[in-house]
Formats: C-alpha cells, structure tokens, sequence
C-alpha cells in the first residue's frame, strides 16, 4: 500500500513525473551497460550507428541452449572402422568454436595462438587462415595480426583425428527405461574429453545402438572397465545423484596389484589431494580431502594378487592412489605404479619429488617406452612437462607433442612423395630414411651427438606386435599434421589397467559383471 501512494504521489506532477521517466531510462541504460557490457553499445550501433574507418562491428552473443543433448547430427560426423582389436575413428573435419576470453581482448590472433593454442605451429594457423579454416564471427580470417575485441565468436576449423580404444562392445546388462547399464570396456572414456569424442561410451551407445539423452550418474576413468549406469529421466538422475550423496550405493571394484597383498581386511584412510586438475594427477596428503577405502585380497598367484575394493567415498583416483600408499600399486597402472614416484614407487608417500618433478618424470618415462598415449594428458601439458625436462627437446624423450615418439614424413615439399609411401603401407625402414621428428637426417646428420637409427621409435619396434597406424585412403588433409604421421598402434593389451567396476549396489537394486579373465584365480601373465 505504501508502494501505491508513493507512485500516485508522483503522478500528481507532471513535472515530477517528467523526472520519474528520464530518471527511469538513464537506470535502464545503465542496466542495460551492466549486463551486457559492450552489448548495449552494439545494439545501439546495429541500430544505425555509422563505423568508424577501420572500426570492425562485432555481433551480439548467439543465446546457447545448455540442454542440448548430443544427436544423430553429431553421431553422422564420420564412422568407426576395426584394425587388429582396435576401435579406430575415420579422420574426419570438426569446428572448434569459442568467444573471446576477457584475456584476449586487445590482443592479435597471431598473440592468442601463440600462447593459448601451441598444439599446432604458428605456421599451420597462418595456413590454415590462408585456406579459409579460421573464421571470425563467421567471416574468414586470412592475416592473423587482426585484433580481438569482446564478445568476438571464433571458429576453427580442423582435421581431427581421435586416438584408438579397445575395439570390444559396450555391453548392455540393463536397459528398462529409467536406467541404462552397461560393461565399459577399458581404454573408453565415458563423454567427450581432451582427443576423444567419437571414442567414448556417450558416442558408441549414440552411433551404434541408437540410445542418446543420458544422465551420467557416476563416471570410470578411461582406463578402468566395468558397471557404468546412466539414467534415462532427469527425475531417476535426481533420485540417484540424491543415493550418491548420501552415500547409499555400494560400489565394489577388483583389481589385480603387484606383489603379495597381506591377507584379512586392510582398511586405508589416507586424505587425497588432487594435484593437477588439468591431468587428473593425485597423491596421499595431509590436506587432501578425507576417503576411506576396504582391501581385502581374493587370491595370489606367487607374484600378484586379486584385491577385492570398497570405497566408501568417490575420491578422485581413489582405490589407485590408496594402493600406491600401501606399496602395491595396480600391476599395470602407467601413473600411480610408476617408477616415476621413485624407487618405491610412492609406497607411504615417500616420493621425494615435487609435483612438478614427478610429471615431468611420467612423460619422460612414457615417452621411452612409447606409451604416452596411456597418460590422460592434454597436448600443451605434455609440451609443458617436456620443455622442463631437459631445455631444447633435442632427444626423442622430448619431442614436441605432436611429434613425439614418432618419426615424421619429410619436409612439406616432400609430403606427397611420403603420403604415397604410407598408402602403400610403407616399411619402418622407409619412413626412418625421411627426416625424423627431432630433425635427425640419417644421410645428412652422422654426428656422435645426433640419434642412430636404433632409437627411432618405429624402426625399433617390433612390426609383428604393433603395426604403423594407417590413414584410411580418400581421408588425408594437405594442411593436417597428425596426416603426416606415422605411428604405432597400441596393442589391446597395452589399453587394459587391472582395475574393474564389479558390483554397484543400492537399497532396491543391484548390477553386477562377469569377472574379467585376468582376475581368475589361475590367470597367469603373459
């Protein structure tokens, strides 16, 4: 009532009220600056304002719909192919798209690649620009030393290729209409991540079996296998995320860990810290979040033994890092069973290493053994990590990301001459005769300091067990550097971590898997 006589109040005046309406648009003016920034100013120059020479006019936002799910649009991008036990993802074109960050603006696109984007060469963006692939509010952008300025929308255009995965199905045990099951291999991320989209669970269920607008509920690092279990309502995701908060669902892993585990029930309360978010990387420390895992071990078998976990709490890396703690890593984890962590391996937490130290030492490590596609890190981390190991990557344990662990074509004068030797499943022998990734020449370069050919990576290694990665015919891009790259595949057993989501229990439920072969009690390593 009170709010009713002060505006009848004004009313009474028309001069009052001449003051109420322009004191009224100046405050929407202004809300309008304070929402929206430089907004307002372009609705009011799309309005008719004239640009100033050389002024550039920058579209309003496009309005983003954040319940999009993925679809049949998104599942057609390309198709799968299988190679020697490998789920293998046809190379196909893919838009990165991104506004401008508050960082950027003022800055060249030339500057923001240069330090934001260092998976490609300054010299790949300036070709990319050149073929029309870098578009700025939908216009392509030929001379990188254009400015940015806020609320721009870029639009990268390249040619993606997605690393390989166990090639087994994603196994339906439930599908009732509330909740979707299933038996996730190893190696097979759940959603869209770093390289991966195509790879990943959310994708397979899309592609192959048609199920799409799914509730993650709880996720399984890339490497673990086992129950994983979506709902198909938001109203079933609300009442499970609600289970998992109250910690009323039971999950129970296996998991195969070097060395004799001691008998009866060993119950580890370590705090984990996450270290590095970008990576994922976690140790036992004090001010680490509280969790609580149970051991019990199933079986020995004279120099491993089959660990039955329950984890009480959902720590990132949990039942891994614990193990670690207690000084029987997973037998094959390529982080947290890494002579990386030191002699021990991190067993009590005894690593004597900064965070910092001990990623470098990972990278350093996989890259000897040709296993960095093992190791859940982005390009520039990879690139970050090696450039601290040792300055000017001048070995192939520090090649640039792109590159590592691989032996390149030639120069690109040479690249089609190469593309031809690599369609025709070119030798080891051929491709280490080109130029290698750390620039070794082997007819040009003799000198004691350069790499022999027994270090090249592909020409080490054993072409029976791991043969070089082949671009499928017809799918090359002239401008792509992944194209010109000759790799070797992982083996399926390389992709598999001993580590498996058994059983996951809740008040009126409960879903279970088969035990993985490595878990049986005659299992013997090969």
């Amino acid at each position: 009532m009170e709010q009713e006589e002060n505006v009848n109040t004004v009313d009474a005046s028309p001069a009052a009220a001449n003051k109420g309406a322009e004191a009224a648009k100046r405050k929407s003016d202004e809300t309008q600056e304070s929402e929206g920034g430089a907004r307002g100013k372009r609705r009011r120059g799309a309005g008719g304002k004239k640009l100033r020479k050389g002024e550039r006019y920058v579209p309003p936002p496009q309005k983003r719909n954040p319940g999009v799910s993925f679809s049949r649009e998104h599942f057609d991008e390309t198709s799968y192919y299988f190679e020697r036990g490998l789920r293998k993802v046809t190379p196909y074109y893919f838009d990165f798209k991104t506004y401008c960050k508050g960082r950027w603006i003022g800055k060249t696109l030339l500057e923001v690649f240069k330090s934001e984007f260092r998976a490609e060469s300054i010299e790949y963006y300036q070709r990319a620009a050149k073929a029309g692939r870098i578009r700025l509010n939908e216009t392509p952008v030929e001379d990188l030393s254009i400015v940015l300025r806020n609320n721009d929308h870029m639009r990268n255009s390249v040619h993606r290729h997605e690393p390989p995965v166990v090639g087994r199905p994603v196994e339906v045990l439930v599908n009732d209409g509330e909740v979707l099951v299933v038996d996730k291999p190893a190696s097979i991320p759940v959603h869209p991540c770093g390289r991966f989209r195509h790879n990943t669970v959310i994708f397979i269920l899309g592609k192959e079996l048609g199920i799409s607008e799914l509730h993650t509920v709880h996720r399984l690092d890339r490497l673990t296998s086992g129950v994983l279990l979506f709902a198909r309502t938001l109203e079933v995701s609300k009442k499970l995320d609600q289970l998992v908060r109250d910690r009323q669902l039971e999950k129970e892993y296996v998991c195969r860990v070097d060395g004799e585990f001691p008998e009866g029930e060993l119950v580890s309360e370590e705090p984990i810290l996450v270290v590095s978010f970008k990576i994922g990387l976690c140790r036992v420390h004090p001010k680490g979040k509280e969790c609580r895992t149970i051991f019990q071990r199933l079986s020995f078998n004279g120099s491993s033994s089959v660990v039955r976990c329950l984890p009480l709490t959902g720590r990132t890396h949990q039942i891994r890092v614990h193990l670690q703690y207690l000084g029987f890593p997973i037998l094959n984890d390529p982080i947290y069973g890494s002579t990386a962590w030191g002699p021990e391996r991190g067993k009590s937490g005894v690593v004597g290493k900064s965070d910092e130290e001990i990623l470098k030492a990972l990278v350093e490590e996989h890259s000897s053994k040709e296993s960095l596609h093992l190791l859940d890190i982005s390009e520039e981390e990879i690139r970050s990590a090696q450039e601290g190991v040792r300055a000017g990557a001048e070995t192939l344990l520090l090649m640039p990301e792109k590159t590592r662990d691989i032996c390149e074509t030639k120069v690109e004068a040479q690249s089609a001459q190469q593309d031809s030797k690599c369609e025709n499943n070119s030798t080891a022998d051929e491709v280490c005769e080109s130029t290698c990734s750390t620039g070794y020449n082997p007819v040009q370069d003799r000198s004691s300091d350069s790499p022999t050919k027994s270090q090249c990576p592909v020409k080490n290694r054993d072409q029976t067990e791991a043969p070089l990665k082949q671009i499928p015919v017809g799918t090359r891009d002239n401008l792509c550097s992944e194209c010109k790259l000759v790799r070797p595949d992982p083996t399926e057993k390389e992709l598999i971590m001993y580590l498996h989501a058994l059983r996951y229990k809740g008040p009126d439920f409960e879903y279970s898997t088969r035990l993985p072969d490595w878990a049986k009690d005659d299992w013997v390593e090969d």
